[in-house]
Formats: structure tokens, C-alpha cells, sequence
């Protein structure tokens, strides 16, 4: 059902939850900052329609031609003074959101940080003991392939060299006894090692 193991290492987890949690503040911040500058253009625009539909009225019911020019300057003024606190809300609304993201920032960096610290020590930590294991396992298997010559009872090249040695040295251990009783044997023996 999920592509990953149930056994999540609790750092890997715990580093998870703290950037959930961090990436769904932060989308919150942003998604209030979004409703609150567009419940500002439905506003704007309800009253630009209610401004529009009353000049629309004056203009309708006015008599003579100077009547329907002094209802149109007399909206012009205020339509601008809307727009102009439009865009005093609109950059209240950037600085107020900016300073959400900042504090969602700063409540969560030092949460995200430990974890991640955390998870970078659990990934060192464990690369270090597979390393280990690792090397642990090629020395095995190289000890492996030299004993078995050990092992079966021949021994190679080593083992008939100290065996070798070793039967040297027995044959002049013989021959310096033999020497001592007669020297004719000792030259014999000491030729024939």
C-alpha cells in the first residue's frame, strides 16, 4: 500500500514530521494572505459596482447636460480615493503576510534544524557501521580463502618451508651429535642434509 517500509528509522521520521509540520504553517500563512487579498477584490469590486450603479442612476434621472457632468466628477473623486486605500490595503496585506512567513520561520527553524542534525548524525553514524561491516566482511572472506589451504592439511608454500626448516634444523641437531662421536658420520650426515 505505501511505498516505503513500516520501519522508518524514528529520525528520518521525526525530521519528517517537523518539515509536515513547518511546509502546512507555512502553507497556511500563505492561504490566509490569498483569502484575505481576495475577500479585498471582492470588496473593491462590490463597491465599484454599487459606486458605477449610482452614477449610472444620477446620470439617468438627470434633467439637463450640466447635471450629468457634475455627477460624473463628483463620483471620479471618490472612485480614486478608493482606489488609492486599495492599494494601502493591498501593501498592509504584503507586510502583514511577510511577517507571518517570518514567524512561522522562526517558530519552526529551530525544530527543523535539531531534526535534520539529528537525521545527518543517525546517517553518519550508520554509513560508519556499514563501512565497518563492510570491511569486516572482505577480511572474512579473504581469511576464508587462504585457510582453507590451512585448513585441509597442506599447507603450500609456507607450510613446506617451515616444515623444511624444521627438518634442517633436526638434520643439524643429528649431525652435530653424530660429530661428536664420530667425524666421519658427521661429514655424511651434513652432506646429505
Amino acid at each position: 500500500m505505501y511505498p516505503f517500509s513500516q520501519s522508518v528509522n524514528p529520525a528520518v521520521r521525526t525530521h519528517l514530521d517537523a518539515q509536515t509540520a513547518f511546509m502546512n504553517d507555512m502553507s497556511k500563512s500563505f492561504f490566509q494572505s490569498f483569502q484575505q487579498m481576495c475577500d479585498l477584490n471582492i470588496q473593491l469590486v462590490q463597491t465599484m459596482l454599487e459606486e458605477t450603479a449610482l452614477t449610472g442612476q444620477q446620470l439617468l434621472t438627470a434633467d439637463r447636460q450640466s447635471e450629468l457632468i457634475s455627477a460624473a466628477a463628483s463620483r471620479a473623486q471618490p472612485a480614486s480615493e478608493k482606489l488609492r486605500a486599495y492599494q494601502q490595503h493591498i501593501s498592509r496585506l504584503a507586510a502583514d503576510a511577510q511577517v507571518e512567513l517570518a514567524r512561522v520561520t522562526e517558530q519552526h527553524v529551530q525544530n527543523t534544524s535539531r531534526t535534520a542534525r539529528a537525521l545527518a548524525d543517525e546517517v553518519a553514524r550508520n554509513a560508519s557501521e556499514e563501512t565497518e561491516r563492510g570491511l569486516r566482511k572482505q577480511q572474512e572472506t579473504v581469511q576464508r580463502f587462504v585457510d582453507p589451504f590451512v585448513r585441509s592439511g597442506y599447507g603450500g608454500n609456507g607450510e613446506a618451508r617451515s616444515q623444511g626448516n624444521a627438518g634442517a634444523g633436526a638434520h643439524a641437531a643429528q649431525g652435530q651429535s653424530m660429530q661428536r662421536g664420530d667425524g666421519n658420520m658427521a661429514g655424511k650426515s651434513a652432506h646429505s642434509a
